[in-house]
């Protein structure tokens, strides 16, 4: 494999990170890195949509400092995978289910670099929907914490209808490369101020984040495709119909969330035997990505998560 670029400028991150390029089933060129860390198993982390290895540079300290070594990747269309349009800029996709070859291709990374055992899932967002799926098929974790997993996508019930029709003709008249209406070409966090950002409550984790992309902004992505919109609505719909895994879960879920369906959140949990969901007092949808405390208490549920079954 060949080793990939890596932004420890702005990461944050332990040393030893491992980089390198993959390639999916499909040909689709993918970045993924390791921190070998600590020796109790190895936790995949699965980023969310718009997001970049970069970002969880601190995530992949806090596990290593609990005993855990991390993976993580670039889904195909972000960071520096291979974006799938000629334009860089929109969030596309052609196909849900081909977020679960960039799986295997990571699964075969880290088994090829004897990563410990067991393995577990983390995972934030749209990585929460690709997780589930991953769960179903297979991907071996041990257990599951999930951060506001995308198991349905925040919108009124107004909007919810105008979203799916949209969305299911957009591809069918050739216009599913198009940007959903209201979402732009630039990058939330640099476009939108932190007074009333969606993401977290902490002005400084939201600099850390504006301090990535202003300084590599080739990471960044912006709004989303009406093909990838109605990928996900069909996904998180497909999703529902299906029952809980048979893996111990933990969901963290910010009381002030905005991006993700929480109502979807609440009834798979309530449906998700020996499940626990986590609410947390002044918390956006980034929980990994608030204040100290705050995310002191999400790696720390995580590892007792880890811990208990190993």
């Amino acid at each position: 494999m060949e080793d990939a670029p890596f932004f420890d400028d702005v990461a944050d991150a332990p040393a030893g990170a491992i980089c390198r390029w993959l390639t999916a089933a499909d040909g689709v060129r993918l970045r993924a890195a390791i921190w070998r860390g600590g020796d109790k198993g190895t936790v995949f982390l699965f980023p969310g949509r718009t997001e970049y290895i970069e970002k969880y540079g601190p995530a992949a300290g806090e596990l290593s400092a609990r005993g855990y070594a991390m993976a993580t990747l670039d889904w195909r269309g972000q960071g520096l995978a291979e974006r799938l349009l000629p334009d860089p800029a929109p969030g596309h996709i052609s196909r849900f289910r081909d977020y679960q070859k960039d799986v295997a291709a990571l699964l075969a990374f880290v088994s090829a670099e004897d990563l410990p055992k067991p393995y577990y899932l983390l995972a934030h967002s749209m990585g929460g929907c690709i997780g589930l799926r991953s769960l179903h098929e297979g991907c071996g974790a041990r257990a599951a914490v999930f951060s506001a997993p995308m198991w349905g996508i925040g919108m009124t019930p107004a909007l919810r209808p105008v979203a799916i029709s949209l969305g299911f003709m957009a591809p069918r008249i050739g216009m599913g490369h198009k940007l959903v209406p209201g979402t732009k070409p630039k990058t939330y966090v640099l476009d939108a101020p932190f007074e009333g950002n969606v993401l977290t409550r902490d002005p400084a984790m939201y600099a850390f984040m504006q301090r990535q992309l202003t300084q590599h902004p080739e990471l960044a992505i912006g709004g989303p495709t009406l093909r990838w919109l109605h990928e996900a609505l069909s996904e998180t719909r497909a999703l529902a119909a299906l029952p809980s895994p048979a893996c111990p879960a933990l969901t963290v879920l910010g009381r002030l969330e905005r991006v993700v369906d929480t109502a979807a959140i609440h009834r798979r949990m309530a449906r998700w035997p020996g499940g626990r969901l986590d609410l947390v007092d002044g918390a956006e949808h980034e929980v990994i990505m608030e204040g100290t405390d705050i995310r002191a208490r999400f790696f720390d549920a995580a590892a007792a998560h880890f811990d208990a079954n190993r």
